[in-house]
């Protein structure tokens, strides 16, 4: 017996056998009627089904529109970040940049100012690959010159003891410290 009738107790019921066994057959015009109408009914149900997985999608999606001039962050995927971008550190970046907005290209579509060290990589990119970049004063890193020796070596002294923690072993203990370092800068 076929697949379907083990499972369901019955026969498939396809236009060879929408009647019941030992009905007679439809031949004919009807036969083409039962079967348009079999087939608007299925499309009417997968219809429903697919306006309904929609309503649930949309409730989630989020209509994201950057401005020409700002900063935004590009998500790579991993193995990407290794082909295209050079990384390859254990921990990759979910998100490099900021990137400064050149152009809107199309409805969801952006140009970026990428650096040259990326100009391998094509500078449009879909609008679901980028966040938005939140200046924080934090982010900038305040480069000074370093005092360095004739010996290349440079002075280190402890500012504050941040974390003291003792590591008790069986036969001895061992003194753990988290100190800050202040570094000797050029003025």
């Amino acid at each position: 017996m076929a697949p379907y009738e083990a499972l369901y107790g019955r026969k498939c019921r396809s236009p060879l056998y929408w009647n019941e066994v030992g009905e007679r057959k439809i031949l004919g015009p009807e036969l083409i009627r039962q079967t348009v109408e079999k087939i608007a009914r299925i499309q009417d149900r997968i219809k429903m089904a697919q306006d309904r997985q929609k309503s649930y999608a949309d409730r989630r999606r989020k209509h994201i529109q950057f401005d020409e001039g700002k900063k935004v962050f590009l998500k790579v995927a991993p193995i990407k970040v290794v082909i295209r971008f050079g990384e390859k550190e254990k921990l990759k970046p979910r998100y490099i940049g900021p990137f400064k907005i050149l152009t809107r290209v199309g409805d969801l579509a952006y140009q970026l100012a990428l650096p040259p060290s990326l100009s391998s990589v094509h500078n449009v990119f879909h609008v679901s690959m980028l966040q938005k970049y939140v200046h924080d004063p934090g982010h900038i890193v305040n480069y000074k010159d370093l005092t360095i020796n004739n010996d290349l070596t440079y002075e280190e002294t402890p500012e504050a003891i941040l974390e003291r923690k003792i590591h008790h072993l069986s036969n001895k203990d061992i003194s753990l410290d988290q100190i800050l370092i202040e570094t000797s800068w050029q003025k």
